[in-house]
């Protein structure tokens, strides 16, 4: 495969993940006005469930349907006679463990939500969300076969899909059918989901039937038995969902405690929804955002690293390594810097709820470790040494669920975010040293922490009185007062960076 066209499919998932995180974001602030505090608490306890489940129906079976198609359409015209076969096959193991656990929430959705969940609201919620499981499963496969044959216009296009028409399917079945009743509400907050799945699974499988996808061949090649393609892709399925599996228990585990440990600490069951839904659907989703430019340096990082490291480019890979963790920790500092500054009335203005402009602060100054952290993933990830990741991340999710476990309960919320701004720290760190074994890196502090460091403090100094100023001398909203204060502050921040030569037109070159 050339270079080129895996830059050009690597661009265009980057493209597709960009815009689909900019709707997601948009969609996150609608739904969470909509909804209010304590049923996005509970609209949030729905993703540990359906993480898991999706861990186990898709995750390591489109991996795995990834390589066996690469593998097949490497081997020349006589493989890609084998490449349905492929498909098909993980198809309906996808659909079996799909539908099983379909019925298996559908039916149990009041033991998973009292026992499993400890949040019996969540009952119904859950009971909507087992139908989409077929078409998620359906829908990775697909994905799966196309990134094997390194096509990635369709996956893509799904992505993007899905995410339009669950936002606009949210937005007409909350007018129309809501009611005010915010209750019912939340259920379709998740028959959303379902919809957006399903219409983006309808366009996977229109693609697959009437789309250019692997070229037939006429040569007598024999076909590989199911039984043997169901063996191949099952040591890589075991495996990989064995990792992943366990990462994702520790998350949905994670997610679950919150609720339950901040009962513990004397809140009621609505105020610690609340809390939890306001965290989580909220305030993250603000801090996440910037993230989105750093995970498509992670998406183009992993393929220039990979390919670098099988010519043995180690110049390549240093250079690549070191300016991006650089400009991921520039990103990082000045996120840290807006939100401190405008954390604040980003709560107030957007949510109308000033404790998720609280956690906007606090979070803060989590952006640097948490953009690296992305980075750091890809490039050990595309040196072969994925087990390091999946490692640091064990350690980092056991860290916040001792936090917790046994801080909450005594410090609250505040006990959460002190855990996860340690973990992120230490997931960075390990992460860090882990690369400077491998990689020879040529970062200057000065440049990367010491200058940014310095620019953001003295600017939110000055901006945040500015805004403030403004605020009250102007009878404009005071949104747009925000908005463009912010992008002011952008611009000051990436100026001073130029005139101090902490960023340089070179490394672009």
């Amino acid at each position: 495969m050339s270079k080129n066209k895996i830059i050009k499919g690597t661009l265009i998932l980057t493209l597709a993940g960009f815009a689909t995180r900019i709707i997601g974001f948009f969609y996150r602030i609608y739904i969470s006005k909509y909804l209010g505090a304590e049923n996005m608490g509970v609209y949030q306890l729905v993703f540990p469930v359906y993480g898991i489940c999706f861990t186990l129906y898709a995750s390591g079976i489109q991996t795995s349907i990834s390589k066996l198609v690469a593998a097949q359409v490497g081997k020349g015209a006589g493989g890609t006679r084998n490449v349905k076969r492929i498909l098909h096959v993980g198809m309906a193991c996808s659909l079996a463990i799909a539908c099983t656990l379909s019925l298996l929430v559908h039916f149990k959705c009041d033991f998973i939500a009292t026992r499993l969940v400890a949040e019996p609201k969540v009952a119904p919620s859950l009971r909507v969300l087992s139908y989409v499981f077929p078409f998620c499963g359906i829908t990775a496969v697909i994905n799966g076969y196309y990134y094997g044959l390194k096509k990635t216009f369709v996956p893509a296009t799904t992505q993007l899909l899905e995410q339009i028409v669950r936002v606009v399917s949210i937005y007409f079945l909350a007018s129309a059918a809501g009611g005010g009743d915010v209750g019912l509400t939340c259920e379709l907050a998740v028959l959303g989901l379902v919809i957006g799945e399903l219409v983006s699974n309808l366009y996977n499988i229109i693609s697959l039937r009437f789309g250019n996808n692997a070229k037939r061949s006429n040569e007598p090649t024999k076909l590989t038995r199911k039984r043997i393609i169901i063996k191949d892709m099952f040591s890589l399925v075991i495996p990989l969902t064995s990792n992943r599996l366990l990462v994702s228990l520790l998350n949905s585990m994670e997610a679950i405690l919150i609720p339950v440990m901040l009962r513990q600490a004397g809140l009621s069951s609505s105020e610690s929804l609340s809390i939890f839904g306001i965290l989580t659907g909220m305030s993250l989703p603000f801090i996440m955002f910037p993230s989105t430019i750093t995970n498509s340096f992670s998406v183009l990082l992993l393929p220039t690293v990979s390919e670098a490291q099988a010519v043995d480019n180690d110049k390549l890979i240093s250079r690549t390594t070191s300016i991006t963790i650089k400009y991921c920790l520039i990103i990082g500092i000045l996120s840290t810097g807006i939100f401190i500054v405008f954390g604040n009335a980003l709560g107030t203005l957007i949510y109308h709820n000033a404790t998720a402009g609280d956690y906007i602060v606090t979070l803060a100054w989590l952006c640097p470790f948490l953009y690296l952290t992305t980075t750091l993933a890809s490039i050990i990830n595309g040196l072969g040494k994925a087990y390091l990741t999946f490692v640091n991340s064990v350690i980092g999710l056991s860290i916040r669920i001792l936090f917790v476990v046994f801080i909450i309960p005594k410090e609250g919320i505040t006990g959460y975010l002190t855990g996860l701004l340690i973990s992120q720290l230490i997931i960075s760190t390990l992460d860090i040293i882990a690369v400077a074994r491998i990689i020879k890196l040529d970062i200057s502090l000065v440049d990367c922490i010491a200058k940014p460091g310095i620019i953001i403090f003295l600017i939110s100094f000055l901006f945040s009185r500015i805004y403030t100023y403004f605020v009250h001398a102007l009878s404009i909203n005071a949104l747009l007062i925000l908005a463009g204060c912010a992008l002011f502050f952008v611009a000051a921040y990436l100026m001073l960076l130029f005139v101090t030569r902490a960023v340089t037109l070179k490394e672009f070159r």
